[in-house]
């Protein structure tokens, strides 16, 4: 059995995101580029579904990279998670910070990125 190691470390950055999200959001939120406190409750409900998205599709991409699985899929997944954020956020892009614009949309696109390099690599085995 083979690990598929760009599998495993991004699901384990998607997965500590999300993880860090459940935990603390308002410093989850102010690392990805959004300097104040969530206004609201229910932007702490979205920051916890967005946080409990990331725990699991990090999660399922880091068990199938340790047991030798097809990841493409997972990495599909990922990429179009952050596919949604990217979307959601060029909607309210004027109404966003600058270093949210930046750090926020940017990381979005390298994830989008990432999830297409990764699902639509050759599978391995």
């Amino acid at each position: 059995m083979t690990v598929d190691y760009a599998a495993l470390t991004a699901g384990t950055i998607r997965f500590a995101s999300g993880v860090s999200f459940l935990v603390a959001p308002e410093p989850a939120n102010k690392f990805w580029g959004d300097p104040e406190p969530p206004p609201k409750p229910t932007a702490y409900l979205l920051l916890h579904s967005m946080g409990y998205r990331d725990a699991l599709i990090g999660g399922l991409l880091i068990h199938a990279a340790l047991r030798g699985r097809d990841t493409r899929g997972w990495f599909l997944a990922s990429g179009g998670a952050d596919a949604a954020d990217l979307l959601g956020g060029v909607r309210v892009h004027d109404q966003m910070s600058r270093s949210g614009q930046l750090i926020g949309l940017g990381g979005a696109v390298v994830g989008i990125g990432v999830g297409l390099w990764g699902g639509t690599r050759r599978r391995k085995g």
